[in-house]
């Protein structure tokens, strides 16, 4: 049975269980004397009860099968193979053969002949998954029909089944919001833990503060070449992302003063979701255009008054990627300004100030803390940029004040080390974890900062 099957089948047993358990508790509701009882849930709230019991502790076992099966099948795939065989056999060679064997038996085949014991091996696969399933499927349908049973026969009318479901949706709920924390926890271990190694390489001062990127692999007459600090990097990112607020402050929240004070309802109505679909374009889209388009344009307008702009450069990358962030201003900006109470811009025209004085003198600094915030987070969006500036930064880690030279970011870099084929055993590939948990620090700090302004300075309106 497929895996499609099994989710139609759950279903129905779903939909099944639930009308069992209504029209039990219905039934319930008269008495043999023909009297009214009254119920302590809703009818509903019992045959919930019912479905809950009946399919999430099978759906429970096809998870936790799913995840311990593949571990325990090929811990027996490698106790039946000959010792001569894993005499010689390291790590890396294990997961290599358990990789051919799993072809062989999902009939995809070798682009070599395979070996006798290859293919015992893979028979077994295929006869240990068969009987893998159909067992995971029996203990499915007999929790199943346990769990109907019990929860029907517990039906009576002092059942308290509103308050189960509810701890039930109270649980589901948890789960759910702890997905964006527990994500976030994983995110950063799984990048510590190689970031440590990688500073076990190289000292941490010398990567924080080092003015010289150079990450090569060490040869014979190489030694002392290499370079590991991150400060070009770094300010690479943060001129960019400088260039890019540049641009798109000034239009991202000139465009939302004039959507929420000067235009028209039909004028807004068709110009604000113009303006949002720039964040739905690809950023590979973004960076075509910067390289074809952008980066030219650039570079002989800079001829026209002498300047030597290249094509590929921190200014070009910053005014693409400022495009591409005018949503993010413009509309929270909007949604900001607009909530500004109507009282206090009558109370302003009531005392004979102009529209643009009121908007000056009153809206923008009642909107100031959600103005900043949204500006905070579009700098978060910006840092963490890559496939623009990979396509019109220029790749190179230098430490430079000019825009107009080509840099390098943070973000290029660590593609750049986990690129072609990987040795994580060296700090030249370990690098893009320090890198990555150093960008992470920063994009979270902007984040809180932007949180803590909003919260500290939100003004409260009646």
């Amino acid at each position: 049975m497929s895996n499609l099957m099994l989710a139609g089948v759950l279903l129905m047993l779903l939909a099944l269980a639930y009308q069992l358990g209504l029209t039990r508790s219905r039934k319930l509701t008269t008495d043999l004397s023909g009297q009214k009882v009254r119920l302590h849930s809703r009818p509903v709230y019992h045959g919930a009860l019912v479905a809950f019991w009946t399919v999430v502790p099978a759906f429970g076992v096809f998870l936790l099968w799913r995840f311990i099966q593949p571990g325990v099948i090929n811990q027996m795939i490698i106790a039946q193979l000959p010792e001569a065989i894993m005499a010689g056999m390291t790590d890396s060679d294990m997961r290599v053969f358990l990789r051919r064997i799993t072809h062989l038996s999902s009939g995809f085949g070798l682009s070599d002949q395979p070996q006798p014991h290859e293919l015992q091996a893979a028979e077994l696969l295929s006869v240990l998954q068969v009987r893998g399933h159909a067992l995971m499927l029996a203990l499915m349908a007999s929790l199943a029909a346990a769990g109907l049973y019990f929860s029907w026969q517990q039906i009576h009318p002092d059942l308290r089944a509103r308050n189960q479901m509810e701890r039930v949706v109270k649980v589901a709920l948890i789960a759910c919001s702890s997905v964006a924390i527990l994500t976030t926890i994983g995110i950063v271990l799984s990048m510590f833990g190689e970031a440590m190694r990688f500073f076990a390489f190289v000292n941490p001062m010398d990567f924080f503060f080092g003015t010289t990127w150079n990450p090569r692999f060490q040869t014979a007459g190489t030694e002392g070449q290499t370079g590991f600090g991150m400060l070009p990097l770094l300010w690479g990112t943060v001129m960019i992302a400088l260039i890019a607020l540049l641009v798109a402050i000034p239009v991202g929240l000139m465009a939302a003063i004039y959507m929420s004070e000067y235009a028209p309802s039909r004028v807004r109505s068709v110009a604000k979701p113009i303006i949002e679909v720039l964040a739905g374009i690809p950023t590979i889209v973004y960076g075509f255009f910067a390289l074809i388009t952008v980066g030219p344009f650039l570079s002989s307008f800079g001829a026209t008054f002498g300047l030597d702009i290249r094509a590929t450069s921190a200014l070009t990358a910053g005014v693409v990627m400022g495009i591409m962030i005018i949503p993010f201003i413009s509309s929270l900006s909007d949604d900001i300004i607009t909530q500004v109470p109507r009282s206090l811009r009558d109370g302003s025209l009531g005392l004979g100030a102009t529209q643009s004085e009121t908007i000056r003198k009153v809206v923008l600094p009642a909107a100031l803390p959600g103005i900043v915030g949204a500006i905070l987070l579009a700098a978060s969006r910006a840092i963490g940029e890559t496939m623009i500036v990979v396509l019109a930064a220029g790749n190179s880690p230098v430490l430079t004040a000019n825009p107009f030279e080509a840099v390098s970011t943070m973000t290029v870099t660590i593609v750049n080390q986990l690129t072609g084929d990987l040795d994580f055993a060296s700090p030249q590939s370990l690098v893009a974890f320090a890198l990555g948990l150093t960008l992470f620090v920063i994009t979270l700090l902007l984040n809180v900062i932007a949180l803590v302004i909003v919260r500290k300075y939100r003004e409260q309106y009646e």
